[in-house]
């Protein structure tokens, strides 16, 4: 089988040597960084096939990584993950160079599928008709409160401070992911 590369940036250490664990059962050679000097460093040392390139970095933006990352390494396909899609992020990743556009939570058989055809599936590419319709406010608003809830740690108590809304509310309205 082939041993392609694999370069795994994002901030999440523990879902990094998931990924690590997962691709290397399938003859991948896994590299991970953390932050945007480290990725950097670990393209310019390593002829890399693929990148798996997280949206957020702590503070930074994954995004800015694209084209820096694509002068240094020109025949890796860089696959954007992200936990807060939007079709604005994905239009954005991919005219600055990204293959594919991945909603976190992502799981090793999506991996796989997504490494053996890199290229953005019809998923992306066709975008279905109520996709270009603005994002409802439920939807929005959820995001948000998934954004809050992981600067916390998954600390509901804490998110529902910083957001000034009761601890129940806020379960309530984690238990009830918007369908569009």
């Amino acid at each position: 089988m082939m041993h392609n590369t694999v370069l795994t940036i994002d901030d999440d250490q523990v879902f990094c040597q998931l990924v690590k664990r997962g691709l290397e059962r399938h003859d991948y050679e896994v590299i991970i960084a953390n932050d945007e000097t480290s990725a950097l460093q670990q393209a310019k040392t390593h002829p890399l096939d693929f990148v798996l390139l997280d949206l957020r970095l702590g503070d930074a933006s994954g995004i800015q990584l694209i084209e820096p990352l694509l002068e240094i390494s020109p025949q890796s396909q860089i696959i954007v993950m992200t936990g807060y899609a939007s079709l604005t992020t994905a239009v954005q990743a991919i005219k600055l160079g990204a293959v594919n556009y991945l909603a976190k939570p992502v799981d090793i058989p999506t991996l796989l599928k997504t490494l053996e055809k890199p290229e953005a599936t019809e998923e992306v590419t066709q975008t279905p008709q109520e996709e270009l319709s603005p994002t409802s406010l439920k939807r929005l608003e959820w995001e948000h409160i998934q954004r809050i809830l992981h600067e916390n740690d998954g600390n509901i108590s804490a998110t529902a401070r910083q957001l000034n809304m009761h601890r129940r509310t806020l379960q309530r309205k984690l238990q009830k992911k918007p369908s569009d």
